[in-house]
């Protein structure tokens, strides 16, 4: 196969998802969606049509080669690795109250969605089932250290921990994950119209999803913003993603499951990152604006590092 085919093959798998979020952007523009319906739908993705799709996809795989402990901690090493580093630059190159935001913006990924996505484009079934279950992994991790970071550089503000493990147990997602294994591992059947219709359910979630991610990214903030927001971004979709893929692929994973990390290593900054600045009192805007770099950016990072190792052979 030669460099046409592969570029044409990846983009195959990459411009579905992002013509999505750009159409979102383009109706939000235009009016025809507004930000009620951007909540509501957000909401029923996050706490209902998600959560089915991860448990269909979790219940219909093979366990033996979706369930990988050696992929999990590796990620999990990773993303501290990542968490670390970015930190330190952060400590050397940005503002202190700045700091904070920065760091979370630099390493949580949207892996839920534009991850999920990516990974069911390029994978199918595995994609979604082995995602699925390192999205549990991701949302346990990611809260954690964005917590300890932007507590850090906000004087007089502070977590409960409760109340953060308490979310992360009530997570659809979470739920979602738990749930299923054991109709996997015990290889449960549900019945077919119990099946049909949450198929029908769950092939709501990428499409609402990306067009809502399209529909809250402003490019007037863009425009207005320092480069504290450019230079996160940059670590995000191109610094991190290269290390952490580099650093598994010295670790010994090929194929499907460096690919996988890949895509969730590269996707763009979660939303929930805006949501936690502002509820502990930083940088919202900043992080509005890494959000939308980071979502823009996407397209053409993405594309280009599944292009490149592609090209390799390595995925």
């Amino acid at each position: 196969m030669n460099l046409i085919d592969i570029f044409l093959q990846t983009l195959e798998t990459t411009l579905p998802v992002f013509a999505m979020v750009f159409i979102g952007l383009g109706l939000r523009r235009i009016g025809w969606i507004d930000a009620p319906f951007i909540n509501t739908a957000s909401a029923l993705v996050f706490k209902a049509t998600l959560p089915t799709l991860v448990f269909l996809s979790i219940i219909r795989a093979d366990l033996s080669t979706a369930l990988n402990p050696e992929l999990l901690l590796f990620y999990l090493l990773a993303t501290l690795g990542g968490f670390g580093l970015t930190w330190l630059w952060a400590s050397w190159r940005v503002r202190r109250e700045d700091r904070g935001v920065y760091v979370q913006g630099a390493f949580r990924g949207n892996c839920g969605i534009v991850g999920l996505a990516l990974a069911a484009n390029l994978y199918g079934d595995f994609g979604l089932s082995a995602g699925g279950i390192l999205l549990g992994l991701v949302i346990i991790s990611y809260n954690a250290l964005s917590v300890v970071v932007l507590i850090a550089y906000q004087p007089g503000q502070s977590a409960s921990w409760r109340k953060i493990i308490h979310d992360i147990v009530r997570n659809p997602l979470i739920i979602a994950v738990v749930v299923a294994i054991p109709f996997a591992w015990l290889n449960i059947g549900l019945p077919t119209w119990v099946m049909t219709s949450a198929d029908y359910f769950a092939s709501l979630t990428l499409p609402l999803a990306l067009l809502c991610i399209g529909a809250t990214v402003s490019l007037n903030s863009i425009r207005s913003d320092s480069k504290t927001a450019f230079g996160s971004s940059a670590m995000k979709m191109v610094v991190l993603p290269a290390l952490c893929t580099a650093a598994g692929w010295l670790a010994g994973f090929r194929g499907p499951e460096l690919g996988l990390m890949f895509l969730f290593f590269a996707s763009p900054t979660a939303a929930a990152s805006f949501v936690m600045v502002k509820a502990l009192g930083g940088n919202d805007r900043l992080a509005a604006n890494i959000i939308a770099l980071t979502t823009l950016m996407a397209s053409v990072t993405v594309t280009a590092g599944v292009f490149l190792l592609r090209s390799y052979g390595i995925i």
